[in-house]
């Protein structure tokens, strides 16, 4: 029949595509992979890699749809959205700057499938469906997707010791990490209950949306659309998402400003410099400047002396508070720009907050070589270029120049 092969030719872009959990692996040969060697130029970067996939074919409109004799032909179906897929990387879920966009790059690619890399969701696609309707009967009018979701890793370039004791520069599993959401393109279609589709597929899934058992299914129905079923309405209430991801008290301890802490500080204080030049790290006299590029002189009243407080290490990554010896704060990324590729570091009151942690890549022993990164955003500390009052900035995947590399210069 007409329908059925259109409905066949359809369904055989879906075929295999239960949700199946599979371990994925980037096919760029040029990526760094956990183990791999780098260079003290890499302390500064990051590199995600995918550690886990699921395709799970998704309904996100449907309608049901009843065709008598006569009203066969092409018809436009206005759908209800069943389900929403928003694209997201990480605990805020942006999807700004370079880490997440490859991020999202190596799914598609590891699993051959065209797939978002940019925000975007699927309660604005259209919700109209225009199909050949070419006998009568009960039709499932539906737009659908693969939605694909997964866990990633972030690849950090920092010293390793050799079973030898000697020393080495390798990409290690870097502290962060997280959760992915995409989708494919929407395609759409329509299928009755006796039409035979591809298990797993989402023709199928649309035709487990008609509730073929029902009475409703069954019943004779004017021309036109035919109420949800107990089973759709069911259906769709499960599969809205949450409004927001992390948990409320998540959100309040990575933001929350609570007393100012009490911090056990490193006796020696540092330079953070450009490696092999004057310039270094300076903090801002004014709450609304921030961490610049500034040479150092005994005018600089110690705004370019840091200190490292409350200091732990696991797997050979420092993790530490900067507090400047200067003004009497924390370095910190501005809670309303931790999403925001390119944000400013500042100084503010050293407090508890995930914001005002940094881990520090480290070189052999015998450089002093650094990269620093913000424990809550995953970015690489940075600059754009190396000039007197140039800010330090955030960067989701560093400053693949080198810029992101600097020295621990104890003062």
């Amino acid at each position: 029949m007409a329908l059925t092969a259109t409905a066949a030719a359809v369904a055989v872009t879906a075929v295999g595509l239960a949700a199946s959990p599979a371990a994925a692996a980037p096919t760029d040969t040029t990526a760094p992979r956990p183990g791999d060697t780098c260079t003290a130029a890499d302390l500064g970067t990051r590199h995600p890699y995918i550690k886990s996939t699921e395709v799970t074919p998704t309904i996100t409109h449907f309608k049901g749809w009843y065709v008598t004799e006569g009203t066969t032909g092409n018809q436009t179906v206005t759908t209800s959205t069943q389900t929403t897929i928003s694209v997201s990387v990480g605990l805020n879920g942006n999807v700004e700057g370079g880490f997440a966009v490859d991020a999202l790059t190596k799914v598609g690619a590891s699993l051959g499938l065209n797939v978002k890399v940019d925000y975007s969701s699927t309660s604005t696609e259209s919700n109209t469906v225009t199909w050949n309707f070419s006998q009568p009967g009960y039709y499932g009018a539906y737009k659908g997707t693969k939605k694909v979701t997964g866990t990633y890793g972030s690849l950090n370039c920092n010293r390793v010791q050799q079973g030898d004791g000697s020393w080495a520069l390798k990409w290690i599993d870097g502290p962060d990490g997280g959760n992915f959401t995409t989708f494919t393109t929407l395609e759409e279609g329509a299928v009755r209950c006796q039409d035979k589709v591809p298990a797993g597929s989402i023709m199928a899934k649309a035709q487990s949306l008609l509730d073929c058992g029902s009475a409703a299914a069954k019943a004779e129905h004017p021309a036109g659309a035919v109420a949800p079923t107990a089973k759709q309405k069911r259906d769709s209430l499960a599969q809205r998402p949450a409004l927001t991801s992390g948990t409320s008290a998540e959100r309040s301890k990575a933001t929350g400003r609570s007393a100012r802490a009490a911090l056990d500080c490193q006796a020696g204080a540092y330079k953070i410099a450009v490696p092999g030049k004057p310039l270094s790290w300076g903090a801002p006299l004014l709450a609304d400047d921030g961490v610049r590029l500034r040479p150092s002189s005994i005018f600089s009243a110690h705004l370019d002396n840091w200190r490292l407080c409350n200091v732990t290490e696991r797997n050979g990554v420092i993790e530490a508070s900067l507090w400047n010896w200067g003004n009497g704060g924390c370095a910190t990324i501005a809670a309303q720009n931790a999403s925001t590729e390119r944000a400013v570091l500042t100084t503010t009151s050293c407090t508890e907050d995930d914001l005002q942690r940094f881990y520090i890549y480290r070189d052999v022993p015998g450089s002093s070589k650094i990269g620093v990164q913000n424990k809550y955003t995953g970015s690489m500390m940075g600059h754009d270029r190396y000039a007197d009052g140039e800010f330090i900035r955030q960067y989701s995947s560093g400053r693949q120049d080198g810029t992101g590399t600097y020295t621990l210069i104890g003062v």
